[in-house]
């Protein structure tokens, strides 16, 4: 080879390796950060919290949503735990025990982040400086409603007086450093006299103060498309709850009642398998403006194999 052929050739090599490593930059992952809320394995947390968030890191999640009731909840969310607990066969929650400080050094020891927190309507509505004062110890911006009380839905009224009250709390939330976000569950999805109470929600809160969170599971058994209302409300939804369905099954109901709940409990399944083409609707959701997705399938069994599998899935997106 020649002194011109050699240099021709050095150039074209530079030039695929620069279209290569060019390729590779504006092709980044579609998940730069995967996260999962801590519902998906409170027993294996309660019994030892440290190695279960030891084990959540190294399968690599990179943020986590927690859940409540919290030391400092209101008495009538810890009352009400107090009460469910013993049929779901574990009592952790919160904290689990630990103190705020020793929580967030464990999550630094880890390489993750809590950007958001499940709380209840009391606690929102009568504690949210003591939320505002976890939030700077643990990191977490958003605070979610991840249930609204059965006697604030029953009726359209009771719809709109609860926006007037996320409004509030959302307003609150703001002055305090913090972001107000709601997390559907199965009821509200469909209509209800004329209305489909969630729209409602949606289209009379003010988008500066009140977010949402969806939840893919209970969306799609809602009946309604995950797509179409992410493309419908671009900028409202922040979070996400990714879960699949092994087959695409409706609510024998409205989706109001814990027996409808649990008897779609045995349709959830691990990300990799389902009905759902969850690679098209994080990518929608990408685009709507969604920045926090957490892997979640309730109290799953062998968190230890099913979180992985999940995990594993969405890092080839």
């Amino acid at each position: 080879m020649n002194r011109r052929n050699f240099i021709q050739a050095s150039a074209a090599l530079t030039a695929i390796g620069l279209l290569e490593s060019h390729s590779l930059i504006a092709n980044p992952a579609m998940l730069d950060k995967i996260g999962i809320q801590l519902f998906s394995l409170p027993k294996m947390l309660e019994k030892d919290f440290r190695g279960g968030v030891s084990m959540l890191s190294k399968m690599g999640y990179r943020e986590i949503e927690m859940y409540g009731p919290f030391p400092f909840s209101a008495q009538k969310a810890i009352d009400g735990w107090a009460a469910v607990t013993p049929s779901l066969g574990f009592s952790g929650s919160g904290y689990f025990g630990l103190t705020a400080a020793e929580v967030k050094k464990i999550m630094d020891e880890n390489k993750i982040t809590v950007p958001a927190v499940h709380t209840d309507f009391e606690t929102l509505r009568s504690r949210l400086s003591q939320l505002a004062e976890a939030a700077h110890a643990i990191g977490f911006k958003y605070v979610v409603l991840p249930a609204l009380p059965a006697e604030n839905r029953k009726t359209l009224d009771d719809y709109k007086k609860t926006i007037d009250v996320f409004n509030k709390i959302g307003e609150e939330a703001v002055k305090l450093g913090l972001r107000f976000g709601y997390h559907n569950h199965g009821y509200g999805l469909q209509e209800l006299d004329g209305k489909i109470p969630v729209q409602m929600i949606i289209e009379n809160t003010d988008p500066k103060y009140v977010f949402l969170e969806m939840d893919l599971f209970w969306t799609v058994a809602g009946g309604v498309d995950p797509i179409a209302w992410l493309q419908k409300y671009p900028g409202r939804y922040k979070m996400m709850h990714v879960k699949n369905m092994k087959q695409k099954v409706k609510f024998s109901g409205d989706g109001g009642d814990s027996k409808q709940w649990i008897e779609l409990f045995p349709q959830m399944s691990t990300a990799d398998t389902g009905a759902l083409d969850l690679k098209s609707i994080l990518g929608t959701a990408k685009k709507s403006g969604v920045e926090h997705f957490f892997v979640e399938q309730d109290m799953v069994q062998q968190p230890e194999v099913a979180l992985k599998k999940s995990i594993d899935y969405l890092k080839t997106f």
